[in-house]
């Protein structure tokens, strides 16, 4: 009798569980990077990248001390987005006055560092994002781009960017004709 209510238990709380709705309100995470010097980020991000700046906002007054955001410092967050609806990924992007990070990402490889390594960021245009890169004085990374390896979509490649600050930055998309041509 036991084994059978312990059995109904758990299939209980399994159907339960199974038929609850998610807790997140937003199916897309924000990301919040400190940078070194918010202009040269922002025009990387922005005219590179091909992020679209929304209204940022600031973070101030003993808020963010109370929360162990900053020692008090107030927050100017520039806040970009990757399209035009409010459920869009977005990358805040921050330089706190007056402070010096004590990281800058100086890492050879993704697995070089423990903690978040790298953006991936899908894109109908890889190209447009080489130009722009070339444009504003930033080269592919290592060999990059190349077409995803035997097993994976071959009509798609991966190139690999590094911002001002050295994070990587994955775009992800498919080859037009000029660049099949090169690989």
């Amino acid at each position: 009798m036991k084994t059978c209510l312990l059995v109904l238990f758990i299939l209980s709380t399994l159907i339960g569980s199974a038929g609850e709705k998610s807790n997140f309100a937003n199916q897309t995470i924000d990301i919040g990077l400190v940078v070194t010097d918010i202009e040269k980020s922002l025009q990387f991000y922005k005219e590179v990248v091909g992020f679209q700046e929304k209204d940022g906002f600031k973070v101030s007054g003993k808020f963010p001390k109370l929360v162990g955001l900053t020692d008090g410092t107030e927050l100017n967050i520039h806040v970009l987005r990757l399209g035009d609806e409010n459920s869009s990924t977005k990358l805040k992007l921050m330089q706190v006055a007056g402070k010096k990070p004590t990281r800058i990402v100086k890492q050879p490889y993704i697995h070089s560092t423990a903690g978040f390594s790298y953006l991936t960021l899908f894109v109908n245009n890889v190209e447009k994002v080489i130009s722009r890169a070339k444009k504003y004085g930033y080269q592919p990374y290592a060999q990059s781009p190349q077409v995803l390896p035997e097993g994976l979509p071959q009509d798609i490649c991966l190139l690999m960017l590094k911002d001002p600050d050295g994070n990587f930055v994955e775009i992800v998309g498919p080859l037009t004709k000029t660049l099949q041509k090169k690989q």
